[in-house]
């Protein structure tokens, strides 16, 4: 019943991306936590990495237009710096702490993208 039920989420995800393209190059594929867990643990074929792959690369973009959005918000309220008495977090703090955040998030997701491309490359 395992083995039916990933391959039929590989099976759905695989019909999915080929009737929507990426000409816009999004990739909009959403799992939930249980079966992203669910795909980690069972993925053995190279269509189940390449899911993978392509959902953490979905993810790392997404993490990374949020990086810009609030960087370039971080910018904006780096123009209106209070006095130094102001309590912490200051909200240019604040900017900055997401900024780095998300940039962190971008960085773990290309990390993990380019693992399952090269096991999806190996596992041939």
């Amino acid at each position: 019943m395992k083995l039916i039920s990933a391959t039929t989420i590989i099976a759905a995800l695989s019909i999915a991306s080929i009737g929507h393209g990426y000409a816009d190059g999004s990739v909009n594929q959403q799992f939930s936590k249980e079966e992203l867990h669910k795909l980690v643990r069972e993925a053995h074929s190279n269509d189940q990495y390449r899911a993978l792959a392509k959902y953490f690369r979905a993810q790392q973009i997404k993490f990374r237009q949020q990086a810009q959005a609030e960087k370039a918000e971080w910018e904006r309220r780096s123009q209106n710096v209070t006095s130094i008495a102001a309590k912490y977090p200051r909200p240019l703090d604040s900017s900055r702490n997401r900024y780095e955040y998300f940039t962190y998030e971008a960085a773990q997701m290309d990390q993990q993208a380019s693992h399952y491309e090269s096991l999806a490359g190996g596992a041939q």
